[in-house]
């Protein structure tokens, strides 16, 4: 798998990075905060460690949290009770105090990717609502009997919303989806494509604007 690691030691950085390769995974060391917002699209697991350089780890999961499922390990020198509740309150999907044995570590890592994998088949290939019907996987729209052209954000977008059908979904999730970049959620990009998507469906009220945070699909 293709595993972010979040380390700023970097002897330990190294170290993992070397035994995580030997065991067929790929990957990657990143020493900031910052650079795991910017480069979390990439990893099929992250290994964030708390204490870094520029932001707390634990702020880091949070905004991760916020526009990303990925899966996130928490291996930290932070043992205390409180970092370990509220690491996993914010969404780590498991919590492992240094210094950890390798056979553990890798054994964690698999289940997490086991669970991730099992609710990824979970996840319905089409979906409808109202007459509009949603093929993820081919990546075809129809709305009443008729094949809706759509350019390949278009699609991306109602894609997004689609996967949470119902759910307010903000506008820092969709352009962290859809463009690589939750940082762009300023770009007023994001609301020509909504109104191109419309546009194109014509079905009034089917997307709905949650003002000042997203949008919904769907009621």
């Amino acid at each position: 798998m293709r595993v972010l690691l979040v380390e700023d030691d970097k002897g330990v950085g190294e170290a993992l990075i070397e035994a995580l390769a030997a065991r067929g995974h790929v990957p990657t060391r990143v020493s900031r905060g910052a650079d795991a917002l910017t480069r979390h699209h990439d990893a099929d697991l992250i290994l964030l460690d708390l204490g870094l350089p520029d932001t707390d780890g634990l702020e880091v999961l949070r905004m991760i949290r916020k526009v990303a499922d990925v899966p996130v390990l928490v291996l930290t020198a932070r043992g205390d009770e409180r970092s370990v509740v509220r690491g996993l309150r914010l969404g780590a999907d498991d919590y492992v105090v240094k210094p950890v044995r390798l056979a553990e570590l890798l054994a964690r890592m698999d289940t997490i990717m086991h669970r991730a994998a099992r609710s990824a088949a979970a996840l319905h290939h089409v979906v409808q609502v109202a007459d509009v019907r949603i093929d993820l996987s081919a990546r075809r729209v129809i709305a009443g009997g008729e094949e809706i052209s759509l350019t390949t954000k278009e699609f991306e977008l109602l894609a997004v919303l689609a996967r949470r059908l119902g759910t307010a979904v903000s506008r820092q999730q969709l352009m962290d989806e859809v463009w690589g970049d939750a940082y762009l959620a300023i770009s007023r990009s994001l609301d020509v494509h909504m109104t191109q998507l419309r546009g194109k469906l014509k079905r009034p009220g089917l997307l709905t604007t949650i003002r000042g945070f997203g949008y919904r699909l769907g009621e």
